[in-house]
């Protein structure tokens, strides 16, 4: 599909279920969809593009793709980069970590104010990124 034709960003976080960071990521991600660029981005799961859900691979095929990972490993990166996305952005959670070293997320259930905060920050970077991908 061509760029022009292309209405939405769609935000693919990582699964890190467990992991401090996956969870600021998944937050960020949410809240990028929900409420900073609502309407013209969209969400899926990571674990449908693995199993290659056909509706998911359309998606991602389909739109402009911004893969949100908490960890080095860039698992939701490399996977929708694997399911022939078009991968237009990549943000890792560590990255935005090691510019606010003093935020420290711990909590795993729920995001505590370090983990709320981190997960802020890097929902503002994803954003901005949108608004370069939707001028494009």
């Amino acid at each position: 599909m061509k760029a022009g034709k292309r209405k939405k960003v769609v935000l693919v976080p990582c699964s890190g279920i467990g992991k401090a960071l996956g969870s600021v990521g998944r937050e960020a991600t949410y809240e990028v969809v929900e409420n900073l660029r609502k309407g013209v981005t969209d969400t899926t799961c990571l674990a449908l593009i693995v199993r290659g859900d056909e509706e998911t691979l359309q998606l991602v095929k389909n739109n402009r793709c911004i893969a949100v990972d908490g960890c080095p490993l860039q698992c939701a990166a490399k996977n929708v980069e694997l399911a022939g996305g078009d991968l237009a952005a990549s943000f890792r959670v560590v990255d935005t970590l090691r510019e606010n070293r003093k935020l420290k997320p711990k909590s795993v259930t729920f995001l505590d104010h370090d983990g709320q905060e981190l997960a802020n920050l890097l929902a503002e970077q994803v954003a901005q990124k949108v608004d370069e991908l939707l001028k494009r």
